[in-house]
């Protein structure tokens, strides 16, 4: 069996990479800020290398607020045994790095520990979220495809029309 991605890179390894992440309505390009929340970084990068993120929809958008993505239940396709193996609960990372425009960050449910797959991205300066969600990265580039998103019509927070990513190419 090949060896599991990014099990033996050290944190200052990880924080070199970038994910450009392909959607319906575009791509846009994410760092790693892998001194701030290597764990978090790590997953992610495992995750987008498995496959896992592929065919899974944004299935949030509240403008002025985030636009989210990664929920494995919004999959076109159910998740390999392979592939499930490494959707765990992330111990939390909080960090002093603010949630501004262009931050990425894992969504949890109200236990600090259950960030697994779902991640969004900040669409204007957000100070409740800080130091209560871990950030883990921010756009670099392709912005105005977040932007895009923000705009398209919604039934409650949730996009009238599928927008998914279609693959993540790891840099």
């Amino acid at each position: 069996t090949p060896p599991e991605p990014f099990t033996t890179q050290t944190d200052a390894e990880l924080g070199q990479y970038r994910a450009r992440i392909e959607t319906t309505m575009g791509a846009f390009t994410i760092e790693f800020l892998a001194d701030k929340a290597p764990g978090h970084v790590r997953a992610f990068l495992r995750l987008a290398e498995l496959g896992v993120y592929t065919g899974t929809a944004f299935h949030r958008v509240k403008p002025g607020f985030v636009v989210q993505a990664g929920l494995t239940s919004t999959r076109a396709t159910p998740l390999t045994e392979r592939q499930r193996k490494w959707v765990t609960n992330l111990p939390p990372e909080f960090n002093d790095t603010p949630h501004v425009r262009g931050t990425v960050t894992m969504a949890r449910l109200q236990a600090p520990d259950s960030a697994q797959t779902s991640f969004f991205m900040v669409l204007a300066p957000q100070p409740s979220l800080d130091r209560q969600y871990t950030v883990f990265g921010r756009v670099v580039d392709g912005m105005a495809v977040i932007d895009a998103m923000e705009k398209v019509p919604v039934d409650g927070e949730t996009p009238v029309t599928r927008i998914e990513i279609t693959g993540i190419r790891i840099l």
